[in-house]
């Protein structure tokens, strides 16, 4: 538990470093541990920095009137907070005081004695701490006492000078889950017994049962600080009736994501979402999902209530009514193959029972790298079997590329679009990927590949990733549709081209009707000669929950909405099928509920919008249905889902370890 404090300062010193968090006393804390942290980490810490000043500065600022208040920051680590207060002019009637245990006291203690700037700002001490008391200024006292020891805490902050008849803020930044549920209650109920007027802070992890939350605790686990909380207070509205059981008069809560686009002006979102190369959504987004921001108060006047959003956004609050549940199943046979361990890839049919997996990230030799080499999957007497195809293509045509599209054009023929390598590389063109007739996984026969030469007007639809690719037909004839997505250039992209094939020259075409918002990581499905496009990320990262339908006229092609009821639970990065007119949508990342997405089935001639839960009872692994691709099978009306997952913060890479097959008859029923 020790060991988190200090990983968590060399990452906010790290945040620091490339500009999301202002704080210069920071990298003063951290010592000689310093490390460049990943963008992804980077943003975390950022949100747990940016919630819990949010909250601390509202308390100043309330109470600023008051001749005296106090901060209590229990478990307080190498954190930066009274210098950064201090430094900002805002502790003129506030006493400071940090808990942690004995021997990191002493060390923050001594590092504080040792640095000219940071001693200079506590000022003249008057003699060495006593005891427990390692370190004791004017307004700052640090103690070193464990905070499961109540009574023992009581007596150390007593003889600090702690004052129970003045406003106080208690704040507990991911420490009372490392603590048993008994002696963390015990601390929440005794700050409000013995406190008139409080307030308490806290910022930790909630949803334990889902795939990233069962990913998060296990990565506890093994570092051997168990998570404690989080079985019995799973979610924020237990954590808030936890708090309002236990003396406190008012407790409000919200998730990451809900405090990021609630209480964060615009310009600063944009600012952060500018500060470096970024392409990790959905793994920012579960982690904002996975961590709360709780302010409750008692005898507060007027009351403390720092969480007020500034705009509000639609909230699916509670679990989606769930009209039924589809098995999920692993795939013996395909089981122990690595290569199908991976994300952002993309599976395409092409011919009955032979589906080609190409690139994304994923393992090869025992070790995390993009993919370069190819998998064709095949199915003889009922049962799937796979086989690597290795590529000796020169870097250059193939790259190691993921969130490209592969549309399949004829049974010896397939394009890919797009992709990159890094977040920050200009789009790769596009590739002919060719093979025989006979291609399947008994006789995989090499795939060739080829460079394909685009006319200037085309090369811009290959620039991009996280888009699609969609066949489609005008006038009899076939065509590709490249929309949406994102380039090194721009965030989000809403501009389309249509590719005649085979020779992929560019048409314009005349569209009519309202634009739908620019998106990538959306699905899209050739529908009646037209094209089916549902979800993605939007504008602002924020997920999108419209239909639509690009839907061919005489002269061209007309955008028209698809009116779902009840709406759609905005979402990206799944992925969609159409059978019999009907929508399916599988997976993805949403915020705006509780329950992790299963399948949508959308009736696309009513409207009507059905969710199911995807029943992950006979799998011993968590499914993660994001960055995945899948494959319905129309015969045996079945889903094979392979590869998924990413890089679940901290926590590690989570790549769901074999494929898996959703069994969708019992939803599919022809009315």
């Amino acid at each position: 538990v020790q060991g988190t404090g200090g990983s968590s300062a060399v990452s906010k010193c790290s945040a620091a470093a490339r500009g999301y968090i202002q704080d210069r006393f920071l990298r003063l804390l951290a010592g000689r541990r310093r490390r460049r942290r990943a963008p992804l980490i980077h943003r975390g810490y950022y949100i747990r920095a940016r919630a819990v000043d949010h909250c601390i500065q509202d308390f100043l600022l309330k109470t600023q009137s008051l001749p005296r208040t106090q901060i209590l920051s229990l478990g307080a680590g190498f954190d930066s907070l009274y210098f950064r207060l201090k430094d900002m002019g805002l502790l003129n009637h506030t006493v400071v005081y940090e808990v942690d245990f004995p021997n990191v006291a002493c060390q923050k203690a001594t590092l504080i004695k040792r640095t000219q700037e940071l001693s200079a700002l506590v000022g003249d001490t008057g003699g060495e701490g006593l005891g427990a008391i390692t370190f004791s200024g004017e307004d700052y006292k640090l103690l070193g006492v464990d905070l499961s020891e109540l009574s023992e805490l009581e007596r150390t902050l007593e003889e600090a000078g702690l004052n129970n008849e003045i406003p106080t803020l208690f704040i507990a930044e991911v420490v009372l889950t490392y603590m048993e549920n008994t002696r963390s209650d015990a601390l929440i109920r005794w700050a409000a017994e013995r406190f008139p007027q409080a307030c308490f802070l806290v910022y930790e992890q909630v949803h334990p049962e889902d795939p990233f939350g069962r990913v998060m605790q296990q990565h506890f686990s093994q570092l051997n600080s168990a998570l404690h909380s989080l079985a019995r207070y799973p979610d924020c509205e237990a954590q808030q009736r936890r708090f309002l059981g236990k003396g406190w008069t008012e407790c409000s809560v919200m998730d990451m994501n809900e405090f990021f686009t609630c209480c964060i002006p615009e310009d600063e979102q944009q600012r952060v979402q500018m500060l470096e190369p970024f392409d990790e959504y959905e793994e920012w987004h579960l982690k904002c999902s996975h961590y709360f921001v709780l302010a409750a108060s008692k005898g507060m006047e007027p009351s403390w209530t720092p969480l007020l959003p500034n705009v509000t956004v639609p909230h699916h609050a509670g679990p989606v009514g769930m009209a039924g549940s589809v098995p999920a199943a692993v795939c013996t046979r395909l089981s122990g193959i690595p290569g199908l361990r991976r994300y952002g890839h993309h599976s395409v049919l092409i011919k009955p029972n032979v589906i080609l997996t190409t690139g994304g990230f994923g393992e090869e030799n025992g070790q995390h790298c993009r993919m370069r080499n190819f998998h064709v999957l095949s199915k003889h007497a009922g049962y799937w079997k796979a086989v690597c195809v290795t590529q000796n293509i020169p870097d250059k045509r193939w790259g190691e590329r993921l969130y490209h599209t592969v549309s399949c054009l004829s049974d010896t023929l397939a394009l890919v679009v797009g992709g990159r390598t890094s977040p920050s590389s200009a789009g790769l063109g596009m590739l002919w990927l060719k093979f025989p007739e006979t291609c399947n996984a008994s006789d995989p026969d090499d795939v060739a590949v080829e460079l394909v030469s685009l006319q200037p007007a085309a090369e811009a639809a290959a620039l991009r990733w996280r888009h699609s690719t969609t066949e489609m037909t005008f006038k009899g004839e076939q065509y590709l549709f490249v929309y949406g997505g994102r380039s090194a250039l721009e965030p989000v992209l809403g501009d389309w081209f249509f590719l005649h094939t085979p020779e992929l020259s560019y048409t314009a075409i005349a569209v009519e009707g309202a634009v739908p918002e620019s998106r990538h990581s959306h699905s899209a499905c050739s529908w009646e000669g037209g094209v089916l496009i549902a979800g993605g990320l939007g504008v602002a990262e924020q997920p999108l929950g419209s239909v639509f339908l690009l839907r061919e006229l005489e002269h061209g092609f007309q955008w028209q909405t698809i009116e779902t009821h009840p709406p759609l639970v905005p979402r990206y990065s799944h992925t969609a099928h159409v059978h019999e007119g009907k929508l399916l949508l599988v997976g993805g990342v949403w915020f705006h509920a509780s329950s992790v997405p299963g399948i949508t089935v959308i009736d696309l001639k009513t409207g009507l919008c059905l969710d199911y839960v995807i029943d992950v009872e006979h799998l011993e692994w968590p499914l993660m249905l994001h960055n995945h691709s899948s494959v319905f099978l129309p015969n045996e009306k079945e889903l094979l889902v392979i590869g998924g997952g990413g890089n679940c913060f901290s926590f590690g890479t989570h790549l769901n370890p074999e494929p898996v097959t959703l069994s969708l008859s019992s939803i599919l029923i022809s009315h």
